[in-house]
């Protein structure tokens, strides 16, 4: 088992390392918001530092970067612009899929793919009229072999900057396959016409298949993915939520220190010194830290799910279930430290920061809107009914229009 103080300087050496593109991203982030531009450039300086390669294995040219190390990462680069973050979210979970894979020439052919700056995006959800967990995208055989892939997915982070899209349809079977689609050919059109009011940058559009040609041996059942995928999945929202709430802490501060306007009412002359405003921003302090300590707690379940690769059946299941639970733990804490955090920023400030060159509201937007995703209610119910009955967490979860039998 890898001790603490090892995790530390690794993760110390990790962040010293990615510490100048992090700071370069953090940098332009509220102007990237006040004119929605895209982080195009800014993903490829992640590929161009290896950053998107960190948990490929350092003899396949990745930092071979444990779980706590890379979602502490996360942290720090959503702090930075949470929106760059949540665009690798979809790219993590692939190179985590392959970490998982049965040890073989075309697993390292991927990570070192990976190695070389190639990322993956997602495509898993569709909107409209679709039922509850189906799908109306459909592969089909082509004509001299392989495969083809017609439909339409939304809430498709990271597509837009990515080299491939990891997306779900049915077989002719009916069989639920993941499906990975390179994006360099005209029948695969991604779309940035997200519309919600934060996270607006994250290239989390539509993305239409027009029979896009997949090679056969890049189809799969999608239940061999990894087991803790969903958990995986989660865990980095919850990296982007305590991200947020740091940068709210980031912000608070500054503002405050600097600050020369204040109320006839107030305590002190200078704001920052104002021992109500003071408290305010340690709430704000701790909140962001009990944040990322959740998520810290959480990768480290989630480490042992993916040590379980290998093991026997028993160990991989309780190793799910784990990994499960404690990326729902995490996400009731990371979501409420986000919102809370960012809202406060305004309870020191005033009016004032309400402006928008200030850019200070992203925070609010971006929290709630990751907040949104998979709902927090929902989870707390799951974690109560697994406490107190032993019921087992869904693995897999999806939006769609229920059928509902007709009386």
């Amino acid at each position: 088992m890898t001790s603490p103080t090892t995790v530390a300087g690794a993760f110390g050496g990790l962040l010293a390392k990615y510490r100048p593109v992090i700071d370069r991203i953090a940098a332009g982030a509220a102007e990237r918001e006040l004119s929605r531009t895209l982080p195009v450039e800014q993903i490829q300086w992640l590929k161009e530092s290896g950053f998107t390669a960190a948990r490929v294995p350092a003899h396949l040219g990745g930092d071979g970067a444990g779980m706590p190390e890379l979602f502490g990462l996360l942290v720090e680069l959503a702090a930075a612009d949470p929106n760059v973050a949540q665009s690798l979210r979809g790219h993590f979970a692939f190179v985590e899929d392959r970490l998982y894979a049965p040890d073989g020439a075309e697993r390292d052919a991927w990570l070192r793919r990976f190695a070389a700056g190639e990322i993956v995006g997602n495509a898993v959800t569709e909107v409209g009229g679709v039922a509850l967990s189906g799908t109306a995208t459909r592969l089909a055989p082509a004509p001299g072999g392989g495969w083809t892939i017609t439909g339409r997915k939304y809430y498709a982070t990271g597509s837009l900057f990515a080299e491939w899209i990891d997306a779900t349809a049915l077989d002719p079977d009916g069989t639920e396959v993941a499906v990975l689609v390179a994006t360099g050919t005209d029948a695969v059109v991604v779309t940035d016409d997200w519309t919600g009011f934060g996270q607006r940058l994250t290239g989390s559009g539509s993305v239409v298949f027009d029979r896009a040609p997949v090679r056969a041996g890049h189809v799969q059942p999608f239940t061999r993915r990894f087991p803790y995928q969903t958990a995986f999945y989660q865990l980095v929202l919850d990296a982007v939520l305590a991200g947020i709430a740091r940068a709210a802490e980031r912000d608070l501060a500054t503002e405050v220190a600097r600050r020369t306007r204040s109320y006839s009412h107030a305590n002190t002359p200078l704001v920052r010194q104002d021992p109500q405003i003071l408290e305010l921003a340690g709430r704000v302090s701790a909140t962001a830290f009990a944040a990322e300590a959740a998520v810290e707690k959480a990768a480290r379940v989630l480490r042992t799910a993916a040590d379980a690769r290998g093991q026997d059946a028993e160990t991989v299941t309780v190793a799910r279930r784990e990994a499960e639970l404690a990326s729902a733990q995490a996400q009731l804490i990371t979501a409420d430290a986000a919102v809370d955090s960012a809202s406060r920023i305004f309870d020191a400030l005033g009016a004032s920061a309400t402006g928008t060159a200030a850019a200070l509201d992203r925070h609010w937007r971006n929290a709630r809107t990751v907040r949104s995703h998979n709902p927090v209610a929902f989870k707390a119910r799951i974690i109560g009914d697994a406490l107190i009955n032993g019921s087992e967490p869904p693995y897999e979860w999806s939006v769609g229009t229920p059928q509902i039998p007709s009386s």
